[in-house]
């Protein structure tokens, strides 16, 4: 007793020291410390350490340099968070750390030594606020000769592809296989790759009695790494050279053998004939291929491999994060890397659809049969959405039609029911007739002049003229030289959509987000230039190259006089709503 009666006053002592010195507040050296390093030649990142239970106003940094040998270019911040301060009301600040961008246009080459001013004011939670302070930091430029270029490094925070290529900048070699493998299941949700299921289950389903659960697998993977080969080979080749390979394969000849090859396998699955090799070749490749009989398996390889081309996506997000890191750092293993693991990650749902497709398909019967015309009416589609992109609208408006109409009429959609018909006989007539009816809504719209697959009958009621001209009207630039001097005698903010004819995201930018009423009423402010990369000339490629872009779609804007307006760039599709915002900060930045 009297031993705790002894070490109550210390421990109240101890207690009331702690909260003595937790009152204490930082030096703001110390809260607020800042530390700078060189990009490239033409870049300086800026990162503030802030410390525990403090933050930085977003609008009270400033920076400036000693000396005439560079001049600032505007910083580029990420986004912060809202709060409501008692001093300045709602502000934009910092906690814990942040980076900035600062882009540099030099006056003299070689390496280059600068003493940046580092000017910033900031706060603590318990409520005291430190006047602005000035801060000092070096940082050396190397020679622009030897270091990236700024082009595609400048703002990439601020675009979804940036920030993908920031990830793999500063993640550790297994973080970013993780992530990309996620990035990758979520790639198999999208257009881009629900067409290889019919493509994949087609092949399973022509393997009749064979389709074993092991079979099915064995294939599924097979396809799958075929796949997942071409997009390593196809990144790693795309970020040394600049170009995206799958660009030059996005033509009406390229796609259309390929759509040709989709019909003759579907026309195989309703029985007008039956695709196998040669007899003697097939024994070969059978004592080849061990357990994967008739060497079909490096059939199922190619195919996957050839439908990662064609198939896979434009641009999607992740791949133009790959290639910026490729293209930046040359670590083409890593940029591989990822691009393989992304690929098996998009590949996941197709083994699974492919493994329990060939336990799950009828072995024998009537029902085996539809199942394989089932698959032969995907492929058809999938046919026609490969070409969709490159040819006129009215052909996949009347082919999409010829292929809801046909497959309802041996749907019984035209045929009376028993009197006593089954429940299924039933289901698959109603099908039928609503494949009937949307068959021939389009067939009476592409033969009335619509255009719009989603709104066949528009035209109608007289409104596919007006939504027409509704669109807003773009200026093609088709070089670097008729860029420059547009923007040089532009007077109000210009935005630049690099687009192409094969680019699928790209006119679906057009549908739904450049003619969104609200959206259109904001572009009037801009002046509008279109870069049509779809021939992939020289000239195509030095556009995309200046900006470090990839391949379509790729929005910029710049100030009036020509100057871009940082951290704005949209990479890939966004929606009305999204898009809209990002109109409005470029109008307030111009």
């Amino acid at each position: 007793m009297i031993r705790r009666l002894f070490f109550l006053p210390i421990l109240l002592c101890l207690c009331l020291l702690s909260f003595a010195r937790a009152q204490e507040f930082l030096d703001p050296e110390v809260a607020f410390k800042p530390s700078a390093r060189a990009l490239d030649g033409q870049t300086v990142e800026v990162v503030f350490e802030i410390a525990k239970g403090y933050y930085l106003y977003r609008d009270k940094v400033r920076f400036a340099v000693e000396g005439d040998s560079v001049t600032l270019g505007t910083p580029v911040f990420p986004k912060g968070k809202e709060k409501n301060d008692e001093n300045f009301g709602k502000v934009e600040v910092f906690y814990k750390n942040v980076a900035i961008r600062l882009p540099v246009e030099r006056n003299a080459s070689g390496e280059l030594p600068l003493q940046l001013k580092v000017t910033s004011q900031g706060c603590a939670d318990a409520g005291v606020c430190y006047p602005p302070q000035t801060q000092r930091v070096a940082v050396t430029l190397p020679d622009p000769a030897s270091a990236p270029p700024a082009a595609a490094t400048v703002a990439v925070d601020a675009d979804e592809s940036g920030k993908i290529a920031s990830t793999l900048r500063h993640a550790g070699f297994w973080a970013n296989l993780a992530f990309f493998f996620i990035a990758g299941l979520g790639l198999s949700l999208t257009p881009c790759v629900l067409p290889m299921i019919p493509i994949l289950s087609g092949i399973i389903a022509g393997q009749g009695h064979k389709a074993s659960h092991a079979r099915g697998f064995a294939l599924s993977l097979a396809y799958v790494l075929g796949m997942a080969v071409t997009y390593a080979a196809a990144g790693v080749a795309a970020g040394m050279t600049g170009t995206l390979l799958s660009a030059a394969l996005q033509n009406v000849w390229v796609l259309g053998a390929f759509a040709l090859i989709f019909v003759v396998l579907s026309f195989s699955m309703f029985g007008f004939y039956e695709l196998q090799l040669p007899t003697a070749l097939q024994s070969k490749l059978s004592e080849e291929s061990g357990h994967l009989q008739g060497g079909r398996g490096i059939g199922v390889f190619l195919m996957g491999a050839l439908s990662a081309l064609i198939v896979g996506p434009c641009v999607a997000a992740p791949l133009a994060g790959a290639l910026l890191y490729i293209g930046q750092t040359g670590d083409a293993v890593l940029g591989g890397s990822a691009l393989f693991v992304m690929a098996l990650g998009m590949g996941v749902p197709l083994i699974a659809v492919g493994t329990a497709g060939g336990s799950l398909l009828p072995k024998t019967g009537p029902w085996m049969e539809g199942v394989k015309k089932g698959f032969g009416v995907l492929l058809l589609a999938t046919a026609v959405w490969l070409i969709s992109p490159v040819v006129p609208p009215v052909v996949p408006m009347l082919t999409w039609s010829a292929l809801l109409i046909v497959p309802a009429i041996f749907l019984h959609a035209l045929d009376p029911l028993p009197p006593h018909a089954k429940g299924w006989q039933r289901f698959w007539k109603g099908i039928g007739i609503v494949m009937l009816l949307t068959g021939a809504a389009l067939l009476v719209g592409a033969l009335a002049g619509n255009r719009d697959p989603l709104q066949p009958l528009a035209g109608l009621r007289g409104t596919a003229v007006a939504a027409t001209a509704d669109k807003p009207v773009f200026e093609t630039v088709r070089s670097p030289a008729e860029l420059d001097a547009r923007l040089a005698a532009a007077d109000r903010p210009v935005m630049l959509d690099f687009y192409a004819d094969w680019c699928v995201s790209c006119k679906e930018m057009e549908k739904f987000t450049f003619s969104d009423p609200a959206v259109r009423e904001r572009l009037a402010g801009f002046i509008l230039l279109k870069a049509d990369v779809t021939e992939n000339t020289a000239d195509d490629k030095a556009l995309l190259a200046r900006f470090g872009l990839y391949g379509p779609p790729g929005i910029i804007f710049f100030a009036p006089g020509g100057k871009e307006i940082a951290g704005l760039r949209v990479v890939g599709f966004q929606d009305a709503p999204v898009f809209l915002k990002q109109l409005e900060r470029a109008a307030n930045r111009a």
